[in-house]
This record gives C-alpha cells, structure tokens and sequence, in this order.
C-alpha cells in the first residue's frame, strides 16, 4: 500500500476524518507499518500498552482470559480494516484489558503513545472520536453481559 492509499485509508477511519491530508500523510509516514501472520498476538492482556494499531488489511480477534471457558479465553470481537486497537491502555496508562489476535494475515500502522497524544493535542476532534468509539465498546459490553446474565439461571 502506498502513502497515498495509506492517507486515504485513514481519511476513511472516523478518528481521522477531519484532520487534513497533510496531516495524515505525516501520520502515515511516522507510524510504523506491521504485518502479522494468522493467529499471531499483536499484544497480550497485562501487557503495558506502548502504542495503538490500525487495522490496514484483515482482521484482528479481541479476546480476554476467561479461566472457567473451555478454552481459557472469551472473544469479545472480530474488527477489520479501519478499526483502531490498543488505544485504551496508552489513554488510561493501564496494563492491555484485552488481548489482540490476527486471524488471518493483517497489516497495520502501529502509532506510538507519544504521536497518539500529539495527534489528539493538535486535533481534539480525535478525543471525541475516541470517546464515541469506547462509548460505543462499552454499551455492546453491557449489552452482552445482559444477556449472559439473562440466559443464565439465578
């Protein structure tokens, strides 16, 4: 993907879609583009949190450790290319709540906690954006321990 394909991608992503072109284009060029392979860990839960990923190409599970199921582990959601990732840990200076899995081959941009709160000192747009999103987390999370809790006998 190039620059430009990279600038209009996150021209696309909500976080990013009021900021100017030129403004992306350093984004892009100081963020640092990973690929990982299916089912490898961009980062595990307790880890510290040193940056946020954008998804660019593929997917990526979200998952946390869950000692009472079968498989130790609980996916909360599958997110795809233009989903941002890992922000709460940098936001909130808190170990990873979650743990990130590529499911299939992924490319993201990897954008480091300090050029994160850059970006959202010079754009505060962005900090709503990020507020909406994690609003947005959090009622889907209540909304499913709703009907955990509602399928289950008391």
């Amino acid at each position: 993907m190039s620059l430009v394909e990279e600038v209009a991608l996150l021209k696309s992503i909500p976080l990013f879609a009021k900021i100017e072109p030129s403004k992306l284009k350093l984004l892009a060029f100081t963020s640092e583009r990973l690929a990982f392979d299916p089912d490898q860990e961009l980062f595990h839960q307790g880890d510290m949190g040193d940056a946020a990923y954008i998804v660019i190409d593929g997917e990526v599970a979200i998952s946390i450790d869950a000692p009472a199921a079968p498989s130790g582990r609980i996916e909360l959601a599958k997110l795809g290319r233009g989903a941002i990732v890992g922000e709460i840990a940098i936001l909130c200076d808190v170990p990873r709540t979650a743990t990130v899995t590529s499911t299939g081959k992924t490319v993201t941009l990897r954008i480091s906690k300090e050029l994160f709160f850059r970006l959202i000192e010079e754009f505060p747009q962005i900090a709503v954006e990020v507020m909406r999103e994690l609003a947005h987390r959090l009622e889907k999370t209540n909304l499913q321990l709703r009907e955990a809790r509602a399928g289950k006998p008391h």
